[in-house]
């Protein structure tokens, strides 16, 4: 008897219950608008596993990514810090080297870390992300674009990759896991399996809109068989889950088909949430949140120190019920145009590809519309299509957006120049702060 006693508070090797720290988990889709989940309000059945794991979490009402394009929003959720800062502002441009990031904070504490992306933009010859992974893996396993073109993956590749990582790794290790879904981003394919469920009798009249749904319902799906295999892994109350989107889809509001171009809501609005069963109490929060918020508050959840340099604020105290929610919070958001592809273009990319740039507080959102210098305004409460520009002809930006455009011209302009190696400073700064012994 006593000798079990002893191997149960020691820990059996293979035991998942015996490691104290908590095992994390993103869970991020391409293109998901928010409004398209039964979660926040959709009247088709889109996403019954989606919508029962933001049920026992914190579901952001507000939240909205940083940047509408796949690489350098999750960039800066791995990162964060905003496009302008980490280097990848299109899709095709590198991350600066030799940045700090969550998972390489984890690691130092002890995680395996892994992740499993099924978008040809995430590409670590693309993006640089690789660095922040020990495993950092390409599942491009089907060309979804007519068959022709663009390896990526559908729902099922990536995650029988990702659990098959799982099943590889020590059961007394804690583990950071990205899994990164391509579904529903177009072209929009018909899911027939899934168009009963989200209401669609024929394929032949199926609209765009029917096919994006029948798109996520499938990724719904794989989402919950994922689900029920990290179960073998990670008990929910030593798993925290992070669940989001790299940014929505304008479905032809503004006469505009896709993202990335524009900072209307369609394009920025994402759903996201924060599940630990068991430590956080389910609930919806209401204030605005972003996707680079993300690093902050899982060091925070797990009581490691936030390095100087994160932009992104740490919700912990709020979700742990000892702070307030600044519901006056005011938020950053830019837009630059699509992929790089050539040489040159990456050259100059960074410095020729801002397109937009937005802030937004208390419900009022204030765009600058960079080539020709016009300025929109926005009550989103009144207004949530974004119809009605408030903005006089001629008036000029308010204070905070001057400063934010002046803050992110200047970034871009020193990219080029930009050094990022690991100097002495940081690794002291580091080891002060308990990353490194």
């Amino acid at each position: 008897m006593f000798r079990w006693l002893i191997l149960i508070f020691v820990g059996f090797p293979s035991c998942v219950w015996a490691q104290e720290k908590p095992n994390i988990v993103l869970i991020t889709i391409d293109t998901l608008r928010a409004d398209h989940l039964g979660a926040y309000g959709y009247s088709r059945n889109t996403s019954p596993n989606i919508d029962g794991l933001l049920s026992r979490g914190i579901r952001f009402s507000n939240a909205r990514t940083v940047e509408p394009l796949t690489a350098p929003a999750l960039a800066s959720m791995v990162t964060g810090i905003y496009p302008h800062q980490h280097g990848a502002s299109r899709n095709g441009l590198p991350l600066f080297p030799n940045l700090l990031s969550f998972s390489k904070l984890f690691k130092l504490k002890g995680y395996r870390t892994g992740a499993f992306v099924a978008n040809w933009t995430l590409r670590n010859k693309l993006t640089g992300l690789g660095e922040h992974f020990e495993t950092y893996e390409e599942v491009l396993t089907r060309k979804r674009w007519l068959g022709l073109f663009l390896s990526e993956s559908d729902g099922t590749d990536v995650t029988k990759v990702a659990l098959d990582w799982l099943e590889e790794q020590k059961r007394n290790q804690p583990f950071l896991l990205w899994v990164h879904y391509v579904e529903p981003h177009a072209p929009y394919q018909f899911q027939k399996d899934f168009a009963k469920q989200v209401g669609i009798v024929q394929e032949s009249s199926a609209t765009k809109i029917d096919r994006y749904d029948t798109e996520i319902a499938f990724v719904d799906y794989s989402i919950g068989q994922f689900l029920k295999g990290l179960k073998r892994f990670s008990q929910e109350k030593n798993t925290i889950i992070v669940f989001a989107s790299d940014h929505g889809e304008s479905l032809g509001e503004h006469n505009y088909w896709g993202h990335g171009r524009h900072l209307y809501e369609t394009n920025l609005h994402i759903p996201m949430g924060i599940i630990w069963e068991g430590v956080l109490s389910a609930g919806i929060q209401d204030a605005p949140a972003t996707l680079m918020d993300v690093p902050s508050t899982l060091l925070g959840l797990t009581s490691f120190p936030v390095p100087p340099g994160f932009e992104g604020m740490d919700w912990s105290p709020i979700l742990q019920g000892q702070a307030v929610a600044p519901m006056d919070r005011m938020t950053f958001y830019q837009a630059h145009k699509g992929a790089v592809q050539t040489k040159t273009g990456i050259e100059r990319g960074r410095q020729k590809g801002l397109l937009e740039l937005a802030i937004l507080q208390n419900g009022q959102k204030e765009i600058l519309q960079v080539r020709n210098l016009t300025r929109l305004l926005f009550q989103l409460e009144t207004d949530p299509s974004e119809i009605k520009n408030l903005a006089p002809d001629g008036s000029t930006l308010s204070n905070p957006l001057q400063k934010w455009a002046l803050e992110v011209e200047k970034g871009l302009n020193l990219a080029m120049e930009r050094q990022t190696e690991l100097n002495q400073t940081d690794v002291e700064m580091l080891r002060s702060l308990g990353y490194i012994d």
